[in-house]
């Protein structure tokens, strides 16, 4: 699904079954609770960038929990590619949700900055350099908590994807790009080597790690984004 001329269709239904895969995978309902609630608990409220956000959906649902528990969320949702904006942005409009076709050396160029800077399955299709240039944009746009969760490779996530999310690649990518990506994903101490010491490599769940970063107090000063 990377490559530019890929089915559009296949790729289309690729972006709307995206939801139902991070849902069961991806381990952000749990993630919201345990580190996004306290802070929207102190605050009220809070702005988050989610980057290369494809269909949306995590920067839909982050926003919607939110909500739910009374807290005011705004998140704005990038990424550089033109088809997944166009499927994010023929989506519902839903309140505090934000899409933009843009790389986050873009939103770094404007002086923007959130509360938290996010992304979900973006690290494995990027090579060191490419790592370390979102690592540089994300600790600039960030003025708290940055946490880019990713896949873990190993047999038995590789062996158990494959025997059943098969049904979910039946007309789409989702089934032969999923298990690639596995492939292509680091382990904890490839990923721990391959980052800045200010960064920490924590489990989530049994089959993501979360790259996480953590600002410190004095980055307070910086101009507040709205």
């Amino acid at each position: 699904m990377d490559r530019a001329d890929c089915d559009p269709d296949r790729l289309t239904r690729t972006y709307a079954r995206f939801p139902v895969v991070n849902s069961l995978l991806s381990g952000w309902r749990g993630t919201y609770r345990r580190r996004i609630r306290p802070v929207l608990a102190a605050k009220g409220a809070a702005s988050l960038l989610d980057i290369g956000c494809g269909s949306g959906d995590v920067a839909r649902s982050l926003a919607g929990w939110a909500r739910k528990d009374g807290f005011r969320l705004t998140v704005t949702a990038i990424d550089p590619d033109a088809r997944a904006f166009a499927f994010a942005a023929k989506l519902p409009a839903m309140e505090g949700v934000t899409y933009r076709q843009a790389h986050s050396s873009e939103l770094v160029a404007e002086g923007l900055v959130f509360d938290f800077v996010i992304s979900n399955h973006i690290l494995h299709h990027l090579d060191a350099g490419q790592i370390a240039g979102v690592l540089r944009d994300s600790e600039a746009l960030s003025r708290g908590l940055v946490l880019h969760n990713d896949l873990k490779r190993s047999n038995v996530s590789y062996l158990l994807f494959m025997a059943f999310f098969w049904p979910l690649g039946l007309g789409s990518f989702i089934w032969g790009d999923g298990l690639v990506s596995i492939k292509r994903s680091y382990t904890a101490a490839e990923l721990a080597s391959t980052v800045p010491a200010s960064w920490r490599v924590q489990a989530n769940g049994l089959w993501h790690h979360l790259l996480v970063h953590e600002e410190r107090p004095d980055s307070e000063t910086r101009e507040e984004n709205v």
